[in-house]
C-alpha cells in the first residue's frame, strides 16, 4: 500500500512537471515576434505575410508560392532580412531590361551634353562625367544589384568580368562580398583591390 502511494505521488509529480513544460514552450512560442511583409509582383500568390524575425526576402518569396516563370531576381537582395512592414516587389525579366535600358540611357544622354565638337557649343551646366568616374573610388557598389557599367568602375573588372559578374549572380545572388571570388577570374589580390568598394 505504501508504495503504491509513492508510485501515484510521483506519477502526479511527473504530470505535473511535463504541464509546465508543455505552458514554456507555449509561452515562447506565442512571445516569438511575427514581421507582416507585403510582398508583390512576380509570385504566385501575392499579399501579406506574417514570418518571424530573422526571416529573409527568399522566405517571403517561398511562403508567397515561390517565383513565376517571368520573375527577375537580379537586382533584389535575396538574402536581406525581413522588416516589420516592409514592401518587397520582384520584378519582371522585362521591366529588369528597362532598368538597363534606362541606366545607358542616362549615360548616353550625359556623355552627348559634355562632348564638344565643332558644330557644338560646350554646355557648362552639363553633369560632368569625368567628374563622376573619378569619385568612384569612394563609392560603394552592390554586387546584386550594379549594372555592367557600375561594376567596370572597379579596379581591375573590365567588361568581360562584369559579365561574368552578372551571370554568375543570376544563378546564385552573392549573400557576401567575399562569394565575388567564385566568379572565374577573381582571386584573392583582385579581391583585396575591390574589397573596400563593394557590398551585397
Amino acid at each position: 500500500m505504501f508504495r503504491k502511494d509513492i508510485f501515484k505521488s510521483k506519477k502526479k509529480e511527473i504530470k505535473k512537471d511535463t504541464e509546465i513544460v508543455i505552458k514554456k514552450k507555449e509561452k515562447a512560442s506565442s512571445s516569438e515576434t511575427l514581421f507582416k511583409v507585403d510582398i508583390k509582383g512576380q509570385v504566385n500568390n501575392p499579399g501579406i505575410y506574417s514570418l518571424k524575425e530573422g526571416s529573409r526576402v527568399i522566405d517571403v518569396i517561398e511562403a508567397s508560392g515561390g517565383l513565376t516563370e517571368n520573375a527577375n531576381t537580379t537586382v533584389i537582395n535575396l538574402s536581406k532580412k525581413i522588416e516589420d512592414e516592409m514592401v518587397i516587389i520582384i520584378y519582371s525579366n522585362e521591366e529588369v531590361n528597362n532598368f538597363a535600358k534606362t541606366k545607358e540611357i542616362e549615360k548616353q544622354v550625359i556623355e552627348s551634353c559634355t562632348k564638344k565638337d565643332e558644330n557644338s557649343l560646350k554646355n557648362d551646366a552639363c553633369i560632368n562625367a569625368s567628374n563622376e568616374v573619378s569619385n568612384t573610388d569612394n563609392k560603394v557598389i552592390n554586387i546584386n544589384t550594379a549594372t555592367k557599367e557600375e561594376l567596370m568602375t572597379l579596379t581591375g573588372i573590365g567588361e568581360s568580368k562584369a559579365k561574368d559578374i552578372i551571370t554568375y549572380r543570376s544563378e546564385k545572388p552573392f549573400t557576401s562580398i567575399e562569394d565575388i571570388k567564385n566568379v572565374p577570374g577573381i582571386g584573392e589580390s583582385l579581391f583585396a583591390k575591390i574589397k573596400e568598394n563593394i557590398t551585397v
